[in-house]
């Protein structure tokens, strides 16, 4: 069997397979824009309900810093409760949206690249996929979904432990800041490498019909295998993407530039547009990312095979045959039998 780098075949198979691009781009875009539009209008619907006195507007209208944060503070009073409620709603609303458009969306494309990957015969067929594994994806996404909460609780713990650094009678906001940005490094790094692991885990859900733990199992089974391969493949689309974001971010910076000469409106839509770009190019690197775990997961184990060369025998073995032969038997010796020959 020819040598085969997961890192060219993911890419050659986002390549050659842009159906899974779009499909990806499909899910994530529509969750996208479904949060837009969900933000936005929570935004106008919150700023409707609240009250603006003639006071308020007087002291809008005079657009003094401290008479404006007054008149902010008077109208937002007593509607934070409500803001919270709803934001917390709407979160939820959103959670359970996306478990299930991510798993539906990573049944389809993880399912195509086994086909795809399947038609080479140097590829072995796996366990046969049970007809459902939709509930361990579900599964595997409420725990990502899970994670961010976590994540979010262990900023908030960490801006509570060092906030007792620094107290109203010794002000220490520098040393504070020290303290928090390694532990939000640590809580990040955690949520990270939790989140790799889940996502790695959907493949084996997909291919072998595991249930969510089994399906971990096998990611850490497969990573521990081929550490190199998964290394190698995470690591070269990780700098595709950095290239791809440096990209994204200078071109922002060009529109931004003209914002004095150009009209509002086109640098508004030059930006827009940039940027749905750099995320369509961000989800094609994913989908080669992911198609290249999925070629390690396919990719046969190695076959140890024993050479028949006797000269690859150890030297101990080759002196107890010599040993084992008589030199002297007539039909072994090298000089001819003269009885026989008279």
């Amino acid at each position: 069997m020819s040598q085969v780098s997961p890192t060219v075949e993911g890419f050659r198979a986002a390549f050659r397979r842009p159906s899974l691009t779009f499909a990806e781009i499909a899910w994530r875009w529509i969750i996208g824009a479904t949060t837009a539009a969900l933000f936005l209008f929570y935004c106008i619907e919150y700023l409707d309900t609240l009250p603006v006195t003639n006071a308020d507007s007087a002291l809008l209208s005079t657009r003094q810093p401290a008479l404006v944060g007054k008149a902010i503070a008077h109208i937002l009073r007593g509607s934070l409760n409500r803001a919270v409620l709803a934001a917390v709603l709407a979160a939820l609303a959103l959670s359970l949206l996306w478990v299930v458009a991510a798993s539906i969306g990573r049944l389809a494309t993880v399912r195509a690249l086994l086909e795809y990957f399947r038609r080479d015969p140097d590829y072995r067929v796996s366990a046969t996929e049970k007809p459902r594994p939709v509930r361990a994806l579900i599964d595997l996404n409420f725990l990502r979904a899970a994670l961010i909460l976590a994540m979010i609780l262990g900023f908030a713990g960490a801006a509570i432990l060092v906030s007792m650094v620094s107290t109203k009678a010794h002000p220490r906001p520098g040393l504070s800041f020290i303290l928090f940005v390694p532990l939000a490094l640590l809580v990040c790094l955690a949520g990270w490498t939790l989140n790799w692991w889940l996502s790695l885990a959907g493949i084996f859900a997909v291919r072998d019909g595991e249930d969510a733990l089994r399906a971990v199992s096998s990611a850490v089974t497969l990573f521990r295998e081929r550490t190199a391969s998964v290394f190698a493949v995470s690591t070269w689309t990780g700098l595709a993407h950095l290239v791809a974001f440096s990209v994204a971010t200078t071109a922002v910076s060009m529109p931004l530039a003209l914002v004095r000469v150009a009209p509002s409106r086109l640098v508004i839509v030059g930006i827009v547009l940039i940027t749905l770009g750099y995320f369509a190019v961000a989800d094609w690197l994913y989908m080669a990312r992911l198609a290249g775990y999925v070629c390690i997961a396919e990719m046969p184990d190695a076959v140890v095979t024993t050479s028949p060369d006797p000269s690859s025998a150890p030297q101990g073995n080759m002196l107890r045959l010599d040993s084992a032969v008589d030199r002297d038997e007539p039909i072994l010796s090298d000089i001819p039998n003269l009885a026989v020959e008279t």
